[in-house]
């Protein structure tokens, strides 16, 4: 299977002013669009894992039957892919609250603003470059944690419900160096609660 750059479901400058017109652009077309690239590489050589899922081969990544740099190359650019597909969705220029989740969330963590206190902390202590997760696991729980670079939740069996790029091509044209500025502005893109 070939994987493409998947076609957003906003234009590049609907999240303005919280994430900028050229950051979107750039993060999309190039960052992206190369996770996508070099993913099709590495499925070109080895056919016999490419009708897999990327998300059943991220889960069972140890145990597929390729060498060691394709299965690094797998790794990180199945992740870089699947991470950056589910970032576009979970963010919108208008709230679409998905109520379920919400109360769930609440149950879960005490409150929305916990959830959200818990979250940005969690988002802000990843050093360097990786992701900050809300997941659901294997026992149906919710838990909020990060991975480092484009280390997905797949890899330990888990389903992303919500995510934060926390990479500096994320925000640095905007935000420069300002990892917390570009979180609370996140919090107004994020489309689910």
């Amino acid at each position: 299977m070939k994987y493409s750059l998947p076609q957003l479901a906003y234009e590049y400058n609907a999240l303005e002013p919280y994430i900028d017109t050229r950051t979107m652009e750039i993060h999309h077309t190039k960052h992206h669009q190369a996770y996508v690239n070099n993913l099709n590489l590495v499925l070109e050589k080895n056919p016999e894992i490419a009708q897999q899922k990327l998300e059943y081969l991220l889960e069972n990544i140890s145990s597929l039957d390729i060498n060691e740099k394709d299965r690094i190359m797998l790794k990180n650019h199945a992740g870089g892919h699947l991470n950056h597909s589910f970032f576009w969705e979970v963010m919108a220029p208008k709230k679409q609250i998905d109520e379920k989740l919400a109360a769930e969330i609440k149950r879960e963590f005490g409150s929305i603003q916990e959830f959200k206190n818990l979250f940005t902390s969690t988002a802000m202590s990843r050093f360097g470059s990786g992701w900050a997760w809300l997941v659901r696991d294997n026992k149906n729980k919710l838990s909020v944690y990060s991975t480092p670079n484009q280390d997905s939740p797949y890899l330990q069996g888990d389903i992303p419900l919500i995510c934060i790029d926390v990479w500096e091509h994320a925000y640095y044209l905007k935000y420069q160096n300002k990892r917390d500025e570009y979180i609370e502005a996140w919090w107004h893109v994020l489309k689910l609660i």
